[in-house]
């Protein structure tokens, strides 16, 4: 695993690990616009696997993200280097990080109500008017997880 810590690609002091992850944050919200697509073409099925895809993939993301910042000897290895002080970061970081938990709650509990709505065949149909405020909001969530966690990156390895 002594790849994760080799110079990352985007041309900071980041290792290669957060490198991936954080270009794969950054996709999410455009990965998850194009499985929105889907829906609005009529395509349910690919749809709702995409969706799913999209968030398992994501959790593995975190599963990796989280093991190389343990590995890598976690915030206070990483902000060494940082001219920002620590506890600003640090802050912005549990921010970060409260937005990422809701992001996850929010994601599940709507992957959950649209799973069950449509085994049951409710959607597209009677449900489908809860399930897009539902989804609207996932959005907003995960699009605010996406800036943060950016601004986190730049924070640790850019400024």
């Amino acid at each position: 695993m002594n790849y994760m810590f080799e110079a990352g690609f985007l041309g900071t002091r980041a290792p290669l690990f957060m490198d991936m992850v954080t270009l794969i944050v950054a996709l999410l919200p455009l990965l998850l616009g194009s499985v929105v697509l889907l829906a609005r073409a009529g395509h349910y099925q690919a749809h709702k696997i995409a969706q799913i895809a999209l968030f398992i993939i994501s959790v593995i993301v975190v599963g990796y993200f989280e093991y190389g910042v343990r590995i890598g000897g976690g915030f206070d290895e990483f902000v060494k280097e940082s001219s920002l002080s620590h506890s600003f970061i640090f802050y912005f970081l549990l921010f970060h990080i409260a937005i990422a938990i809701i992001t996850l709650y929010t994601w599940s509990k709507t992957l959950g109500f649209s799973i069950k709505a449509y085994s049951h065949t409710n959607l597209p149909g009677s449900e489908s008017a809860h399930h897009i405020k539902m989804a609207k909001q996932t959005i907003v969530w995960i699009n605010a997880t996406a800036i943060t966690g950016i601004v986190v990156y730049l924070l640790l390895f850019v400024l």
